[in-house]
């Protein structure tokens, strides 16, 4: 028995998705370049990436959910504006844009359940994913016409750029009609703008991402100690990193986001100052970001990011908060603080 996908593709625009693609719930077209990622371990500590059961799931769908015939795939844009001298301020700790506003997580999984319970009879079994599930999603969403995989790994539209978040349901319904992808499978031709702007380096080739030289993953996932050959070059980003998304040419045709729950209530959302960073203690980081992609993180490792941003500003103006830091006794803020209050000494003493 088929479902008419058009029913699919109009109660997703009337939850208020951008975008949508369905397609059969086949293995992803990247999975031998994913395995080759794993073996070289460019997935750095993030081991669930690497996890056996993760990849089983990866290469069969109905591992994840048996008889999984289809996949819809959503996308919901994110795009805000702020002042760009702002975000450049070296006093001031950068988020990348997507941490802005609400949680995506909780967002798009409520939405994407709402579809779902409107969509009941037409689904069957059903899971929703969005960025936690055993999905190459960005493969996925480029084998539905959602964009081509650029340079940067990122899923790019070509009438409006990657920043957008995706979501997906697996279903054990079979469609009458599924979405190609689009004609190219590569839009980025000859240009390199994404790799040669990444400060760590992190591309050691196009469409190949070494997560172990990534500033994302070390001011979101990495848990420990960041990589004191790095940090220099980490500018005042404090969580995760814009810059591969903000030079590709096809970003200037990303359309502002509509999501209320995205909206930019204030620029220090996007870049508050790095002394109101180091003073948060642990009340005053949940008043902050409560509800947002920050509170995952914890106000430890937001602060030890916000040592090495205050480093590399090298102003002595920061120096009063980086001891108010250094006092608490926490061995992780105790050497970011202390190697932020070096970069500063050797700042001054170069000047």
């Amino acid at each position: 028995m088929t479902t008419t996908a058009d029913a699919i593709r109009q109660a997703a625009r009337a939850h208020g998705f951008t975008r949508i693609g369905i397609v059969p719930a086949e293995p992803s077209a990247t999975l031998e370049a994913y395995r080759r990622w794993i073996a070289a371990e460019m997935h750095a500590g993030m081991g669930y990436m690497a996890r056996p059961d993760r990849q089983a799931r990866r290469e069969d769908l109905g591992v994840i959910l048996p008889g999984a015939r289809s996949l819809i795939v959503v996308a919901l844009d994110y795009q805000q504006t702020t002042p760009a001298g702002l975000l450049r301020e070296p006093g001031r700790g950068r988020f990348a844009a997507y941490a802005w506003g609400a949680d995506y997580h909780e967002v798009l999984l409520e939405r994407l359940e709402r579809l779902a319970q409107a969509l009941q009879p037409l689904l069957g079994a059903h899971r929703c994913y969005v960025d936690t599930g055993p999905l190459l999603e960005r493969s996925h969403g480029q084998r539905g016409g959602l964009g081509f995989v650029g340079k940067n790994t990122m899923l790019i539209h070509p009438r409006a750029g990657s920043l957008f978040f995706l979501g997906e349901i697996l279903t054990d319904a079979a469609f009458d009609d599924y979405d190609p992808p689009l004609p190219k499978a590569s839009m980025c031709g000859s240009c390199t703008r994404c790799l040669s702007a990444c400060p760590t380096d992190a591309f050691p080739q196009p469409y190949v991402l070494d997560a172990r030289r990534c500033i994302s993953y070390w001011t979101i996932e990495h848990r420990g100690s960041i990589d004191p050959a790095l940090r220099a070059r980490f500018g005042n980003w404090v969580f995760g990193c814009d810059i591969c998304n903000d030079v590709c040419p096809f970003q200037r045709f990303a359309p502002l986001s509509d999501e209320p729950a995205f909206a930019l209530d204030t620029p220090e959302r996007a870049a508050p100052l790095l002394t109101d960073l180091l003073a948060l203690d642990e009340a005053g980081f949940a008043a902050r970001f409560h509800g947002t992609p920050v509170w995952r993180l914890g106000r430890e490792r937001l602060l030890r990011n916000a040592c090495v941003a205050a480093g590399n500003w090298g102003s002595p103006l920061i120096a009063p908060a980086l001891e108010h830091v250094l006092a608490q006794g926490s061995p992780l803020l105790t050497e970011h603080a202390a190697w932020a209050l070096a970069a500063i000494a050797r700042a001054e003493g170069a000047s």
